[in-house]
């Protein structure tokens, strides 16, 4: 439905009450349809690629760099496994399965080191010039829209930080080359029509210049990939790029303008970009997590950023995209079967950037952009959600790596990802055999008469000084990255004050590797488990995910890592009794795991964390020295949460105010036809307790399931009944 077409009669002021909906003006533009075909990945003809006006040279010597000196290390590293196991002469079958998990692992640990040398390499010598940054340009010549998708999140920060951006851009003299846009997909009846009095009111304070509009869709269809393909394909025609958001982005106007001045500058890009760090974090694990994103990620994604060049993957948000080279590459295709590895594509965005890639287009990352925010779970178990819907996408894509036509980097970029949880049940397995060898080499009776033909009888055997080395070398290669990031911070005079000075900066280094050493077996079994589920044919679902400073109910963290200190019980007994060397090399995963309901609390504990912040540890410059939107996003999620916007009844706040349930019937989305006969259960049960209700309390108490409120929330008719219900 074309809404610029429907009645925009304004409200007369006097119906508008203090904190009400506001005089309605459209709230969507005139549509600008873009074609966007489904893609095949079984062909692809070259023919029909951009052809770029330029020749881009892709960066041969550093991939050959990263990867020749994982395959190197990874070389190194199997012949010195192979070396302690074969100690006695010969190799058994659990040994040969020990010295392979230790090889697919290391090469994994191996090739991230490599990566993180290669972008300590590229960063230092700006570390060390203090180079100014780039100008910010004084023009620009297209239009982009900033999309921003929400699905049933809290209003109060999204429209602060939505508010915050558009002031910035505006008091940049630039503000006409942008329009910015809600994409709701919030199923939640009392979140939509909060959204929908955001909104109106937003818009009223912005004036009628902002350029802001509002969009529900009825269904969300393909969730956040069919989001936004549906604003491709209904006002895409109308922009050169889309800037695409994710509810917590927060970017600097310096970081928008600097993404669309690199799309202007470059005509053969498609993708661009940039690295979100994580901010206004404060729970215990929230902000290890903040504090390991902001001195370790920049050398991560400038080692990939250079290793990739211009086939560098996508986030899926805090990016610009070309408009036209993204519809016409990027219609994603549901996979045959059923879900999880069938249906529609969950990790879209990673297949987004190999098929843009595929079509000649070019995908960069601007790792060294200032300005380019976003928030994170507040808990252990809140990342364990988050992580299981990600876990799903990534092995997902092992149907669509071998896709035709991908570039080379796109499939590793697949396999980077898929890896990184198989890797989890791998490191278990390794683990498991290895105290499986332990112990025959404690308890089994060597065999004095084997098969084969041998004076002297073969004892299961280790190399003890051989392993100590070899685990040394594993730990150095996998704590690298994170020492080499201390290194920078360390020479970054501005960074290193920041972060509370030299020692500070060191001794927050030091809790989140101990933090993080904790966490990591927990979060090894628990990745392990959602491989395993995956495996055998379970979907997740798709939660929104919980964004503010909170604890879990004790009980829930309890249910959920009972079995992890069960196991972690077994196995320091099981390890004690085989070798008390062995319970002592193994004490951070049986530590972790017997402390799992401890950790867990304390990793969504507020007061930790803030604790830790009035020590001065665990900080990052962006709290020492907040740059302006952060400030502004703040002091209007403050103003926004006085509203009580999150807490409202959406039944009760239609029918208390008009002018809001007159905007709310003229934003619905066209009716959906049906054939004759079909009905929705949900809307029919609505429609019979809203007519036979006499009261608006009577209609809240009989329509109280979400499904039932959203059709009545969908029906106009309904809507005008629900409008004359007395109090």
């Amino acid at each position: 439905m074309d809404l610029s077409r429907q009645d925009t009669r304004e409200t007369p002021a006097a119906e508008i009450r203090s904190g009400s909906a506001l005089p309605f003006r459209d709230a969507l533009p005139p549509e600008a349809p873009l074609a966007m075909p489904v893609q095949d990945l079984a062909r692809f003809d070259p023919a029909t690629a951009h052809r770029p006006g330029v020749r881009h040279a892709a960066p041969w010597a550093q991939r050959l760099l990263v990867f020749g000196l994982a395959a190197l290390l990874t070389a190194y590293g199997a012949w010195q496994m192979y070396q302690v196991v074969s100690v006695s002469g010969g190799v058994s079958a659990l040994q040969y399965a020990l010295l392979a998990l230790f090889t697919l692992n290391f090469s994994w640990i191996a090739l991230a080191f490599a990566g993180a040398v290669l972008g300590f390499l590229v960063l230092l010598p700006g570390v060390l010039r203090r180079a100014a940054p780039d100008p910010l340009p004084s023009g620009l010549s297209t239009r982009t829209a900033v999309v921003m998708p929400v699905y049933n999140e809290g209003t109060a920060r999204v429209f602060a930080a939505l508010q915050a951006m558009h002031e910035g851009i505006a008091a940049s003299g630039l503000g006409a080359h942008f329009d910015w846009f809600v994409l709701s997909d919030s199923t939640s009846p009392d979140a939509w029509v909060a959204e929908e009095r955001a909104f109106l009111a937003l818009r009223e304070r912005l004036g009628d210049g902002a350029r802001l509009y509002y969009r529900h869709r009825r269904r969300n269809h393909h969730r956040k990939a069919g989001n936004i393909a549906d604003f491709v394909t209904r006002w895409g025609g109308a922009y050169d790029h889309m800037l695409v958001l994710d509810a917590d982005s927060l970017l600097t106007p310096e970081c928008i303008l600097g993404l669309t001045a690199a799309m202007e500058a470059d005509p053969d890009a498609g993708i661009v970009q940039s690295l979100p760090l994580i901010v206004n974090r404060n729970t215990l694990f929230a902000r290890v997590q903040q504090f390991a994103g902001r001195i370790y990620g920049p050398i991560i994604a400038t080692g990939l950023s250079a290793w990739s060049g211009r086939t560098a993957n996508y986030w899926g948000h805090n990016a610009i995209i070309r408009t036209r080279a993204f519809a016409e590459a990027c219609g994603l295709p549901d996979l045959g079967g059923k879900p999880p590895f069938g249906g529609h594509v969950l990790s879209h965005d990673f297949v987004e950037a190999a098929l843009i890639a595929r079509a000649g287009w070019g995908v960069r990352m601007l790792p060294g952009l200032p300005g380019s925010y976003e928030e994170s779970p507040p808990s252990l178990i809140d990342v364990a959600v988050r992580d299981r819907r990600w876990a799903q996408g990534n092995l997902q894509h092992a149907r669509i790596i071998g896709a035709a036509g991908l570039k080379l980097a796109s499939r590793q970029h697949f396999a980077t990802g898929i890896a990184g949880y198989v890797a989890s049940p791998l490191w278990a397995a390794q683990l498991l055999i290895g105290l499986a060898l332990v112990a025959q080499t404690a308890f089994v009776k060597p065999e004095y008469f084997t098969s084969e033909f041998g004076l002297y009888p073969v004892f299961p055997r280790f190399d003890a000084v051989r392993a100590l080395q070899l685990f040394g070398l594993t730990m150095g290669v996998l704590l690298a990255p994170k020492f080499l990031g201390l290194v920078l911070a360390l020479l970054d005079g501005p960074v290193r004050r920041a972060c509370g000075g030299g020692l500070r900066l060191v001794l927050s280094c030091l809790i989140e590797i101990l933090l993080s050493a904790l966490i990591a077996p927990i979060a090894m079994l628990i990745q392990s488990g959602s491989v395993f589920q995956i495996l055998a044919g379970r979907d997740t679902g798709w939660n929104p995910q919980r964004r503010d400073d909170g604890s879990i109910p004790f009980a829930d963290i309890v249910r959920r890592h009972r079995w992890h200190m069960v196991l972690g019980i077994v196995a320091g007994v099981s390890a004690f009794a085989i070798a008390t060397s062995l319970f002592l090399w193994m004490s951070p995963t049986i530590l972790g795991l017997v402390f799992a309901i401890p950790i867990s609390w304390a990793s969504g504990q507020l007061g930790l964390g803030l604790a830790l912040k009035r020590a001065g540890l665990l900080m990052i410059p962006e709290e020492r020295e907040p740059p302006a939107v952060l400030t502004r996003a703040g002091t209007l999620a403050a103003e926004n949460a006085a509203r009580c916007l999150d807490e409202a009844d959406a039944l009760e706040a239609l029918h208390a105010d008009r002018a809001l349930a007159e905007a709310h019937a003229r934003m619905l989305p066209a009716a959906e036809s049906r054939p004759r006969g079909a009905v929705e259960t949900e809307h029919v049960l609505a429609q019979a307790k809203i007519v036979e209700a006499e009261t608006l309390s009577e209609a809240r108490a009989w329509i109280a399931a979400p499904k039932e409120r959203m059709a009545l929330l969908h029906d106009r008719a309904l809507l005008d009944r629900l409008a004359r219900l007395a109090p």
